[in-house]
Formats: C-alpha cells, structure tokens, sequence
C-alpha cells in the first residue's frame, strides 16, 4: 500500500480490499491515538456533563477490543493480562471505570502493545486464509465468523469511540481534526 511517509495512516485511493479494509482500520485507530495522545492523569478522566466516558476509559477499552477481537474471537485463545485476572464481577463497565486508576503511561503502552499484537494476528489469519479465514468464534448453529467480518466490527467500533474521543478532547484542550497532521508520531 503506497502512503505518504508523513501520513502512513491513511488508505490507498484505490487499493485491494484487505488495503481498504485494514487501512479504513488503522486511519481510525491513528486519529483515535491522536485524539487521546499526551494527556496526563487529569485529562484522561475529565469527562463532559452528560456522560462517564473518559478518554482513560476509552483508551482500556479499545485495548481490551483488541485483545478478544484478535486473541479470543479469532483464535479461541485466552486474552491474557489484565483481562484475564480483572474484576469482571464489578460491572461490565469494569474496563471504563478502572481506568482512573491507571498511570497515563500504562494506559498509552496498553494500548499500543493491543493493537501491536492485533496487527500480527491479523496478518497471521491473512496469510492462512485471506479475509475469509473462519475465526474461532462461531453463532448457535455452527458458523464461523470470517476475519473481514472481525475486522469490520473493529471498524464499527473505533468509528463510535473516535467520536467520543472528539467531544472529549475538545472540552479539554480544544484540539479538533479529522486525522492526525502529517508527521504525526506517539512519540
């Protein structure tokens, strides 16, 4: 896929549809980084009026998206840390919560580490089966998700939350775009 260097996020003009798929993927993923990028503890659980949501919160969440996207749904495998020892029982919204409690810093390298792990297992199910591999996860009668279908809901859901990283980052600072500028690194 032929990108600007200074804007590696974003999708081919016209490309194949793993290209299309993955990079409509990763654009939403580098604005969603952007968006919650260089915020201390304050910032990442300042929340609007109208909601609990936090970009901390945001941030646990889509790594936890990513982990039993890519780890349990397509491959069966357990999820790992903190997943696997977290307090599910206080809440579903455990993952949103317990982010204030989180450094800045473990909750960019969550994140990161996430969706570094995703893009290998992704890569991996595409060289075994392209976007049709059957992932592990199946409905009652038997059928498998595809791959295109994981990473279709992943898309979904970094479009949701990338908009309510929006709304949050402009009460905070006042920082508004569509897409990272060009040369825009985590570092």
């Amino acid at each position: 896929m032929a990108t600007d260097d200074s804007t590696p996020w974003e999708p081919p003009l016209a490309g194949t549809e793993v290209e299309h798929l993955l990079g409509a993927l990763n654009r939403l993923r580098a604005t969603f980084r952007w968006k919650a990028s260089g915020l201390d503890a304050a910032a990442l659980n300042a929340r609007l009026p109208s909601s609990s949501l936090t970009v901390g919160g945001l941030l646990k969440h889509l790594a936890c998206v990513e982990d039993m996207t890519f780890t349990l749904k397509l491959t069966g495998s357990a999820p790992g840390e903190p997943w696997q020892s977290a307090d599910w029982d206080g809440g579903p919204d455990w993952v949103f919560t317990s982010a204030a409690e989180d450094a800045p810093e473990d909750l960019y390298a969550l994140w990161d580490a996430a969706v570094g792990r995703s893009e290998r297992r992704a890569q991996e199910a595409l060289e075994k089966g392209g976007l049709d591999f059957p992932a592990h996860v199946a409905n009652s009668e038997g059928v498998h998700a595809s791959l295109r279908r994981l990473i279709f809901d992943l898309v979904e859901e970094y479009g949701r939350h990338t908009g309510h990283a929006d709304l949050l980052r402009e009460s905070i600072d006042g920082l508004v775009g569509e897409d990272p500028p060009p040369g825009w690194t985590t570092e």
